[in-house]
């Protein structure tokens, strides 16, 4: 078959996004710190683009829990934070900022990709290919490749992604490694946690003791007695007389040899080998890491309970960033230009500008729709703890508030609510489910772990529950659950067999005797 050139003419169609609908999907996932840098470089390139002054008139940013999100009223347009002439185009109608770019989130796939292209769209606007501070995809940032001093917090949370596997255990876990000084030390009252939680003050100091044997040994200490304590028995140097002593400590510190070697019921010999050995260990173990200035987690999203019991959800206006379109401004200029060139660049600048305006407005309406909508799911979790955390998944969430499950997903990254029970990432509170035997609700697969947790820790010595006898308890509670499910989380709980149990309980009960 011979190879041969020639010309076809085809026609066909493509989906292209435009660079506009491309920076409208980049705002909405970007964090409120990224978020502000990139107002910060468009306000210094734009100069129809300024910041709002202080007293005036905020865009809609919070809701009741029972308000209607969908709802818009007659004069939402001149509520906005550009006056209505802003919204105007060549002479079109001025419409919703929402009902456009609700549009075009909904049109994306989880590819990025669009499924539909606006027609009223045309606007070019030079858009740096490298993301929110400019940069371009070739340039090289030198600083992204020096390596920083690990610190503390981050070395630990290494840890605790490895250890944990339920997200009940991390999440305490997150928030006792938060309460640590810098010396490694927890500063901060667990049993506080465990209210503001709503698991039992066993539950947490669980996990603390799980905490205690990360590295460097001797971290989530409460006290330097026990941060002692930890050090010696990984040492496995522990024995009763050594622990008199770490117990006497300010005997010690003053010097009173002869009464803690009387306590100790110690030889001199053995007193000095004991003081040699405490000498040794490392009184603040976290130090030896880096010190880096903490940068605390800024709520997006504040829930409030009100006396009736209902949630009232609004945007933290701290948050978002406050621009307006000079219209004064570019009037002026344009009216006194009279160069083709200049002309164009003042109209790219004024379309870029309420482009951008309407991006933050549609990006602040989309985040508080997408939480409105969470609170809802998840008010038994608000109300009682975290162990009532019900199975939510993005479509849930989408479908409910009608948007692309895509959207969803971007609106969880990197965006955080305050609750009466803490700041969570909103992506927390998107949890697997388990059927209801009784056809009843699903259950989230944490609460289920929780209860196979609080079962086991009811065990005696005569009734040790096997997997199987595990299952008809939770069946019975209406949770239809395979017995291999049950051994999995099991043992992502780090809880041996039944007869491993049984063997470990007997120990205990005969050395007790």
């Amino acid at each position: 078959m011979a190879l041969t050139h020639k010309l076809e003419l085809r026609q066909s169609q493509s989906l292209v996004m435009t660079p506009q609908l491309q920076q409208a999907i980049k705002l909405l996932q970007l964090s409120n710190m990224e978020l502000d840098v990139f107002v910060a470089n468009e306000l210094e390139k734009n100069p129809l683009l300024e910041r709002k002054p202080e007293g005036y008139e905020d865009a809609p940013g919070s809701s009741n829990i029972s308000d209607t999100p969908d709802k818009t009223d007659e004069g939402s347009a001149e509520n906005t934070q550009v006056g209505a002439d802003e919204w105007l185009k060549e002479g079109a109608a001025v419409t919703d900022p929402a009902a456009v770019l609700d549009t075009e989130y909904e049109n994306i796939d989880p590819d990025g990709n669009a499924s539909a292209m606006p027609s009223d769209h045309k606007m070019s606007w030079d858009i740096p290919q490298g993301g929110p501070n400019g940069a371009l995809e070739n340039d090289v940032n030198l600083e992204a490749f020096v390596s920083s001093e690990l610190s503390l917090r981050d070395h630990l949370l290494e840890q605790l992604a490895m250890t944990f596997m339920e997200p009940v255990d991390t999440l305490i876990g997150e928030h006792i490694v938060d309460m640590i000084d810098e010396a490694g030390y927890v500063r901060g009252d667990l049993g506080g946690l465990a209210d503001r939680l709503g698991v039992d003050i066993a539950y947490v100091e669980e996990i603390l003791a799980t905490l205690q044997k990360f590295e460097p040994c001797g971290v989530f200490a409460r006290n330097l007695t026990e941060c002692l304590t930890l050090q010696l028995r990984d040492k496995d140097r522990f024995d009763p007389q050594i622990a008199i002593v770490v117990d006497n400590l300010q005997l010690l510190a003053s010097h009173r040899l002869p009464e803690l070697k009387r306590i100790a019921k110690a030889t001199d010999e053995d007193l000095g080998d004991i003081i040699a050995e405490i000498k040794q260990l490392n009184p603040k173990p976290g130090l030896q890491f880096g010190s880096v200035s903490v940068q605390p987690v800024i709520p997006d999203v504040i829930v409030k309970q009100r006396s009736d019991g209902s949630w009232h959800v609004e945007l933290n206006s701290d948050t978002l960033p406050r621009v307006l379109v000079n219209q004064i401004y570019y009037t002026s200029v344009s009216a006194s230009t009279t160069k083709t060139k200049e002309k164009s660049y003042i109209n790219e600048c004024l379309q870029n500008a309420n482009w951008l305006v309407k991006s933050l407005d549609q990006r602040a309406r989309t985040i508080l729709k997408v939480s409105q909508e969470i609170v809802r799911q998840q008010d038994a979790f608000l109300t009682y703890g975290v162990q009532h955390l019900r199975p939510l998944n993005l479509k849930t969430v989408a479908d409910a508030i009608s948007m692309h499950e895509s959207t969803v997903s971007r609106v969880t990254s990197n965006k955080y609510m305050e609750t009466n029970r803490g700041i969570f990432e909103l992506k927390y509170f998107f949890t697997s489910s388990i059927a209801s035997a009784d056809a009843g609700d699903a259950h989230s697969s944490e609460s289920v772990r929780y209860m196979i947790k609080k079962l086991i820790e009811t065990e005696t010595v005569t009734t040790i529950l096997s997997d199987d006898k595990i299952v008809e308890k939770l069946k019975e509670q209406g949770i239809d659950i395979a017995r291999r499910t049950v051994a999995k989380y099991r043992e992502a709980m780090q809880i041996p067999s039944s007869v491993q149990r049984r063997r470990e309980k007997k120990l205990v009960h005969l050395n007790s005797v």
